[in-house]
């Protein structure tokens, strides 16, 4: 496992392919991430052990959101959804991500036809 220390604890990572990552994360009771936003990437929280605060901003509301995670929780953030988490306690987690192929990924300048 790739291990990275982080000033708020470490992330090791368990799973890379071109669609998904799985990441290990320690994080240190009142670390916290950069507030941040990944483009095409979700990103999926799971406590395994401890608690975790996951803040993501809603830009349509002007709002932060917190939810609040104990060991078997899950919560996702989009795509384009400013988020950050929180260790309230000594945590451990898996972070998951993933992109997914939309059929409406297409941006059309015509038409096709026949001659």
């Amino acid at each position: 496992m790739t291990k990275q220390g982080k000033i708020w604890g470490e992330t090791r990572l368990v799973f890379r392919n071109a669609n998904a990552e799985v990441h290990l994360i320690t994080a240190k009771q009142g670390g916290y991430c950069s507030k941040h936003r990944h483009i095409a990437k979700f990103n999926q929280f799971h406590v395994l052990r401890g608690r975790l605060a996951v803040e993501t901003w809603k830009r349509e509301y002007d709002l932060c959101d917190v939810t609040e995670l104990g060991p078997g929780d899950t919560t996702t953030c989009a795509p384009g959804e400013y988020h950050r988490f929180r260790a309230l306690e000594d945590t451990d987690a898996l972070e998951v991500y993933w992109v997914e192929l939309r059929a409406d990924d297409i941006e059309r300048d015509n038409v096709g036809g026949t001659e």
